[in-house]
């Protein structure tokens, strides 16, 4: 597992739709200024907020933020991802793209555009298409690196086994492999064997994290903060989170926040940094990437560790 330098990643999924333009050139500008580098979106975010039905709204923003600041592009690494992207308004699953040779390069080619860049740093495969066959998945991602469209690739929302069949296929077709996983985890998890209600989304595993640190891997993780569910009483914890497990770990959180003079946040980023995990995180106003950012200077050492393993 890639554990050098674990970095937040400003998550942009609502630029665009929820989070208005105003609004978020103010977070990317203050993202930048306190030394923040890597942005993550989609092309497909986000059809379900957006009144066309479709994506492209987040790459359109960070388009338009890049040519309002003349040498941001040098300062940021962007990340995007192909697969989910509506063909057709308001129809998904049922249109979405996939991760056909055809559909991976044609969304490629979309997401440049909106972005206004001839390449992105970083190419995800948002989730499985076990309806193109693995191989040509493969192919068309090795291509892309080929080309130069995509310096490195990877995989958000698959099963380890798919990675590493994925990773043999490269080899096979001599091309670039997918070098990152992309899945959601926090501190806090779901009562085992409970699925969570979102559409798509694959928790971070124990397998994962062991194919992430035999073949070094980078992870990158979402949904960290639960949507604020750590800190703000109005969005409590999702039901599947409801069982003992959680209410110790948040006690142990409370009291290491408490050592440290740090929120729950910045523990719960630190916690996740320790352990060399990229987390990604949205905000809504420039105060959240403010406190997100400064999570990099809380330490925890192996005795924090300990104890939030203990109560897990």
């Amino acid at each position: 597992m890639n554990i050098t330098d674990p970095q937040i990643v400003l998550g942009t999924m609502d630029f665009g739709t929820r989070v208005d333009p105003d609004r978020a050139f103010a977070i990317l500008d203050s993202f930048v200024a306190d030394g923040g580098v890597w942005l993550d979106t989609a092309n497909c975010y986000s059809f379900w907020t957006d009144p066309s039905g479709l994506g492209g709204a987040s790459e359109r923003l960070i388009g338009a933020w890049l040519r309002a600041r003349p040498g941001a592009r040098d300062a940021v690494r962007i990340a995007t991802k192909v697969r989910q992207n509506p063909l057709v308004p308001h129809s998904w699953p049922q249109s979405a793209e996939g991760l056909s040779a055809p559909a991976v390069h044609a969304g490629v080619e979309e997401s440049l555009e909106r972005l206004g860049v001839d390449h992105v740093d970083l190419l995800w495969a948002h989730a499985e298409d076990r309806t193109a066959p693995l191989e040509e998945t493969v192919g068309a991602f090795g291509e892309l690196v080929a080309k130069g469209v995509a310096l490195r690739v990877g995989a958000a929302n698959h099963a380890a086994w798919r990675v590493e069949r994925a990773r043999s296929l490269a080899r096979d077709q001599h091309v670039a492999p997918w070098t990152a996983l992309q899945l959601r985890y926090s501190l806090v998890q779901p009562r085992p064997l409970t699925p969570v209600p979102e559409a798509g989304h694959r928790m971070l595993t124990a397998e994962d994290l062991d194919l992430a640190r035999s073949e070094g891997l980078t992870v990158w993780s979402y949904s960290s903060l639960i949507w604020g569910s750590y800190v703000r009483t109005d969005k409590p914890l999702p039901h599947a989170y409801d069982h003992p497990g959680t209410h110790r770990v948040l006690a142990v959180l409370d009291a290491i926040a408490g050592e440290l003079s740090a929120t729950r946040n910045q523990v719960v980023l630190a916690w996740l940094m320790r352990q060399g995990i990229d987390p990604i995180v949205g905000a809504s106003r420039v105060e959240q990437i403010k406190e997100a950012l400064a999570a990099r200077r809380v330490r925890l050492n192996d005795e924090h560790l300990a104890r939030f393993a203990e109560a897990r």
